[in-house]
């Protein structure tokens, strides 16, 4: 019987990690953005 549900669980793993990347690209960008206009902005 729990072989049935780790198969499940393994997949949702998977599917989390496929999400992880694309948002850990959007943070760096994000923090590249806000320190370009912190310099440009004088501060």
């Amino acid at each position: 019987m729990a072989t049935v549900f780790s198969g499940k669980a393994e997949a949702a793993d998977a599917a989390r990690e496929s999400e992880i990347d694309p948002l850990h690209a959007k943070i760096g960008q994000l923090v590249v953005e806000r320190d370009f206009m912190r310099r440009a902005s004088g501060r």
